[in-house]
C-alpha cells in the first residue's frame, strides 16, 4: 500500500494573483493499492457525498496520466481518499487531489519523478500552478511559467504566524470566479499590485507583520471576486479589527483568510459571527503554514 499525504494551499495572497500560493497544515491522504482486477474507489471525510467513485474521480485522472506516461499497467487498483480539505472553497482541494494522484501513481509504477515532471503534469491538468506549486513544495512559493516552464523560488515562513481560514458553506467553481475578471488592468493598477507583491514576499521573509495590511491590498481581482461572497467587506474589516495583520481572498474564494500572530481565536471567532450576520453559515480554521508540501507516508 502506498499513502502520500498532500497540504492544502492558499493561492494568490491578496496582491499575487497568480504568482503567489502558501502551504497549509490541512491534509489530504492518498492510499492506493493493487486489486486482481477493477476499480475501487472509497472516500471518507470532505467531498463523501459528492465526488465520483468512477474513473472520473480526478485522483483516478490524475494517476492514469502517469501510467499512461510510464506505460505502467496496475490490473487492478483500489483508491481510498481521506479528505480534509474543504471541496470548492479556495484552499486546494483539486490540486491535492491532482497532485497526490501523481505522486502515489509515480511510486506504483516505480517511476522516479522530478519535482518538475511532477508541478508539470499537474499543472497540465489544473491549468495554473497557484495551487499546485505550494501542494508539491510546501511553505510559501513564488513562481512563474517561462515559455511554458515553471520557475519557482520557496520562501520559508516566520515563527508565530497562522492563518485563520473562514470557510462559508457554499462552493465557488474556479472557472466563473476567473470569468469575472477584466481582461485588462490599468498601469496604475499594475503598479499598485507590483508594489505590494514585492513588499509582501520581504515582509513574509523579515518577519514584520506590520507591514503585512497594505501589502496584502489589491486592485486586480479581489474587488471583481468579492461580489460572490456576501458580507465580504464586512469580514475582512472584523477580522483587522480583531487584530488580523492580512485579509483576503484564498484562491478563487469563497474562504477568506486572515494572517495573524496572536488573537487567533479572536479573529476566528469574529469572522463566523460576521458571516453569520450577513446570512452566512461558516466554519472557521486555524492553521499553521505547512512547511513541507507532499510526501509518501508508508509504502507496504
Amino acid at each position: 500500500m502506498i499513502r502520500v499525504q498532500v497540504p492544502a494551499t492558499t493561492a494568490n495572497l491578496g496582491p499575487g494573483f497568480d504568482c503567489l500560493g502558501m502551504a497549509l497544515e490541512l491534509y489530504n491522504v492518498v492510499e492506493f493499492s493493487k486489486l486482481n482486477h477493477g476499480l475501487v474507489i472509497e472516500i471518507e471525510g470532505e467531498g463523501s457525498g459528492e465526488l465520483p467513485r468512477d474513473q472520473n474521480n480526478l485522483v483516478y485522472r490524475a494517476a492514469r496520466r502517469v501510467f499512461e506516461k510510464t506505460g505502467y499497467n496496475p490490473g487492478g487498483l483500489r483508491i481510498r481518499l481521506s479528505n480534509n480539505i474543504p471541496l470548492g472553497r479556495g484552499l486546494g482541494s483539486s490540486a491535492s487531489a491532482v497532485v497526490g494522484g501523481i505522486i502515489a501513481a509515480g511510486m506504483m509504477s516505480g517511476a522516479s519523478l522530478s519535482q518538475r515532471e511532477i508541478l508539470g503534469l499537474a499543472c497540465s491538468m489544473e491549468g495554473h500552478p497557484d495551487n499546485v506549486a505550494p501542494a508539491v513544495l510546501g511553505g510559501l512559493i513564488i513562481y512563474t511559467s517561462v515559455d511554458g516552464e515553471i520557475s519557482w523560488l520557496k520562501i520559508d515562513l516566520p515563527a508565530g504566524l497562522k492563518v485563520v481560514a473562514a470557510v462559508p458553506d457554499f462552493p465557488v467553481n474556479t472557472r466563473e470566479a476567473r470569468e469575472n475578471l477584466p481582461h485588462m488592468v490599468t498601469l496604475r493598477d499594475a503598479v499598485f499590485n507590483i508594489g505590494r507583491a514585492a513588499l509582501l514576499v520581504a515582509a513574509l521573509q523579515k518577519g514584520d507583520f506590520n507591514l503585512l495590511g497594505t501589502a496584502m491590498d489589491d486592485r486586480i481581482h479581489q474587488s471583481y471576486r468579492s461580489g460572490l461572497i456576501p458580507g465580504y467587506k464586512k469580514v475582512v474589516s472584523a477580522a483587522r479589527l480583531a487584530g488580523a495583520r492580512g485579509v483576503a481572498i484564498s484562491g478563487a474564494g469563497p474562504t477568506i483568510i486572515a494572517m495573524a500572530d496572536g488573537n487567533y481565536k479572536l479573529i476566528a471567532e469574529v469572522m463566523k459571527e460576521t458571516f453569520r450576520e450577513s446570512g452566512v453559515s461558516a466554519r472557521t480554521i486555524i492553521l499553521d503554514p505547512s512547511p513541507v508540501g507532499a510526501r509518501a507516508l508508508e509504502v507496504i
